[in-house]
């Protein structure tokens, strides 16, 4: 009974150290990413829209959170990543029209956002006396 015991302890070591190895490598992780033409409640509500959908089909919902500062443009995302990678986020929110750090929006969706979600540098963002980062009541 003795071997039997040492036996089993030297066969499934390796199993326990590898799903205590797979636990540990699906810490989540914070990464706050910055877009120049996320500005107002729109474009919030747009890309919020976009990047659930993409959480649910695309990432087995590794995107575990995320917050918007509108007013400096911050997107912070709270992710696995196992699950999604810091770069497929930054596409998903290209791919939605909008800047994510150095990478620009796809040009094609960035022409259909309405004119407040554009570069301010081409007419867009919050129009003077119409703030536009606070949630319409």
């Amino acid at each position: 009974m003795r071997k039997f015991v040492i036996v089993f302890f030297i066969l499934a070591f390796p199993f326990i150290n590898s799903s205590r190895a797979q636990v540990m490598a699906a810490k989540p992780q914070r990464i706050t990413i910055y877009s120049s033409n996320l500005h107002c409640w729109e474009c919030k509500e747009l890309l919020d829209k976009y990047l659930v959908e993409e959480n649910n089909q695309n990432w087995q919902n590794g995107m575990l959170s995320k917050s918007y500062n509108l007013l400096s443009g911050e997107i912070k995302v709270q992710f696995l990543p196992d699950r999604v990678s810091i770069d497929e986020i930054r596409t998903a929110i290209n791919n939605a029209g909008f800047d994510a750090d150095s990478t620009k929006a796809e040009p094609t969706v960035y022409l259909k956002l309405p004119p407040s979600c554009k570069l301010i540098s081409e007419g867009g963002g919050p129009k003077k006396g119409r703030p536009c980062h606070l949630q319409p009541m």
